[in-house]
């Protein structure tokens, strides 16, 4: 029996970068589902703040050379690999000078939310998913989890409904509580629409720019959603309404937080 492949896609992970608890869930998660006989990999950025000669990163030259653009404007995509600790598994790290070289993640020094957070985040959803087409890998599940992947069920919806790469993709997406209070640039909103089948049904559910619209668009287009504790009023309200929808709902109790994952997992592939 083939093993089914699932793509874990998020914007922190412990040991390279660790702003949340959502991190420790996006070491483990991959790590058990291997163990599972699932075929697993993980993307996520190459922020500044990792130690690529500590974390053993280096450049998959046969992945780079995607070029993303985004508002007519083209940024070169370097793929870097580690090998996560262990576990036999690897995971690729999406890096661009412009983006991903300072030093900080979200903010800078005087912790004001970077300008060209929106830029980078169009950039690693666009990436992510023109790097999964050059692996040639058709994976059954992608797991998106942070703000900063929120566009990607959108994409999948639109711009990518038509590829054989995703035909079969179910996408998960985890809702987590606020993660910043910062606010994305107004021009986020036409930047996103990289593609003709984006239309304004889409856009709109992303438009407000703020950590709460983006998780209600990305759980408007996911098949299914993780659902943590202590949620903005206006995501329970748009849950209660996310008909046809699977969802299983976190709580802190950490030992059974792996068992539940496998068998929602297992749900979702069986439909």
């Amino acid at each position: 029996m083939e093993k089914k492949k699932i793509l874990i896609i998020t914007q922190e992970m412990d040991p390279y970068l660790a702003l949340t608890e959502v991190s420790k869930i996006a070491n483990e998660l991959p790590k058990h589902m291997l163990e599972t006989g699932m075929e697993i990999r993980v993307l996520m950025p190459k922020f500044g703040t990792i130690n690529e000669r500590r974390h053993r990163l280096h450049e998959v030259v046969r992945l780079s050379g995607i070029n993303v653009i985004i508002d007519d404007e083209d940024f070169p995509l370097v793929i870097k690999v580690a090998s996560l600790p262990g576990a036999r598994l690897q995971v690729y790290f999406l890096d661009n000078e412009d983006f991903f070289k300072r030093k900080l993640v979200f903010h800078d020094e005087n912790e004001k939310f970077f300008e060209d957070n929106s830029d980078r985040m169009i950039f690693f959803c666009k990436g992510a998913l023109e790097t999964v087409r050059k692996f040639g890998w058709p994976p059954d599940i992608i797991h998106c989890i942070g703000w900063m992947t929120s566009l990607i069920p959108m994409y999948l919806k639109t711009t990518y409904k038509d590829d054989p790469v995703f035909a079969n993709a179910k996408v998960v997406y985890s809702v987590m509580k606020n993660e910043f209070d910062g606010k994305l640039k107004a021009d986020f909103v036409t930047k996103l629409v990289i593609s003709e089948e984006i239309s304004k049904k889409h856009i709109d559910f992303f438009k407000g720019g703020d950590n709460t619209s983006l998780h209600l668009g990305g759980l408007e287009f996911a098949d299914a959603l993780m659902v943590g504790e202590s949620l903005d009023e206006k995501i329970t309200i748009q849950l209660k309404k996310a008909k046809g929808k699977k969802v299983l709902n976190i709580t802190a109790e950490e030992e059974t937080t792996m068992p539940m994952f496998t068998q929602f997992y297992k749900n979702i592939l069986s439909n």
